[in-house]
């Protein structure tokens, strides 16, 4: 059985906070993306976050230290959009593999040196699956509902190519998060599959959907309970939400999502909603206030920030965690 099996069972794991809120603060430039080695590329590269893990790896390297120092016992491979549908983006299908590869290798050296340091509180590294920049449930035309921009198999294949790479580089679970669309997610979910069997090897499977507004349903239209149902299938190590919305927006959904199902239960909100500016203004001790109130209700197992969330912010979220057991759940 895998080690994070015994942990969670121990105490609330923290997940580290947002990749490109900190890498916002690099401030870095078209030639920083490319670095040498993309120098002469023919398309934009600025704003692919993933590729920094070629050209920038030490930033993408002291953002997880960063994180882990801050009290995270998990923390994200920078592969959110690892996939070729997202990379076609920027011409870069063919680095896929590469890309997830050498950001599942950057974590996980991380991860190893402050296990090294605290043999008593080994970390973990969760190869992280975005749900690309397409939808496999909606029509891109509202003049043409039938239309859909990807079929299942497409997002099966290009899943499937990213499972591997981030396997390969050592995670030690994969995370299928930000849902919108739960067929993406079932693709998703399928790859994996057919790679674990492929593979004979077992690995913890973490699903986080995407409640998208004050109506409490993923963009695709479904309850908090239509989605754990719909992945519920899968014998998953924990189902939960995260993006979207701040701590104190999540908290009744997190409450339906925790009473239904017998999977451990993770969250990880943004700082708060984005003001005018589109910029995340909730400071540590708000957000820890708001996320003391899911651990009085027994609501959690895992517990991390997304947009907007800094060290600071999961610094302060560990140490109120630390005084709370975990949610209970019947196995």
């Amino acid at each position: 059985m895998p080690e994070i099996y015994k942990e969670i069972q121990k105490r609330i794991l923290v997940l580290d906070g947002a990749m490109g809120t900190m890498l916002q603060q690099y401030q870095f430039t078209e030639a920083d993306f490319r670095g040498e080695r993309f120098k002469d590329y023919p398309s934009p590269l600025q704003g692919n976050n993933d590729l920094l893990s070629l050209t920038q790896p030490e930033a993408i390297e002291s953002i997880h230290a960063k994180y882990f120092a801050a009290g995270a016992d998990i923390v994200e491979t920078n592969t959110f959009s690892g996939t070729t549908i997202a990379m076609a983006d920027y011409q870069m299908e063919n680095l896929v593999y590469e890309l997830n590869f050498q950001s599942a290798k950057i974590a996980k050296k991380v991860a190893e040196e402050f296990t090294q340091k605290e043999p008593h509180k080994p970390r973990f590294v969760a190869g992280a699956i975005g749900p690309t920049n397409r939808t496999a449930s909606l029509s891109p035309d509202v003049n043409r509902p039938e239309y859909r921009a990807i079929t299942f198999n497409e997002l099966r294949i290009a899943y499937k190519q990213q499972v591997e790479a981030l396997l390969d580089g050592g995670v030690d679970l994969l995370l299928v998060e930000t849902i919108f669309d739960t067929l993406n997610a079932k693709a998703a979910l399928f790859a994996i599959e057919e790679v674990k069997e492929e593979r004979n090897l077992k690995i913890p499977i973490m699903v986080s959907g995407t409640i998208t507004d004050a109506s409490g349903r993923t963009l695709s239209g479904q309850t908090v309970e239509a989605f754990l149902t719909s992945v519920s299938h899968i014998p998953l190590f924990s189902v939960g939400f995260n993006c979207a919305l701040g701590a104190q927006q999540l908290q009744p959904y997190l409450s339906r999502l925790s009473r239904e199902t017998d999977f451990y239960t993770s969250a990880h909100p943004n700082a708060g909603l984005p003001n005018a500016f589109g910029e995340y203004d909730e400071s540590p001790k708000e957000m820890q206030a708001f996320i003391e109130s899911y651990l009085k209700e027994d609501l959690i197992n895992i517990i991390g920030g997304c947009c907007g969330t800094s060290p600071e912010h999961i610094k302060a979220i560990a140490e109120v965690a630390a005084k709370y057991q975990p949610r209970k759940v019947v196995s």
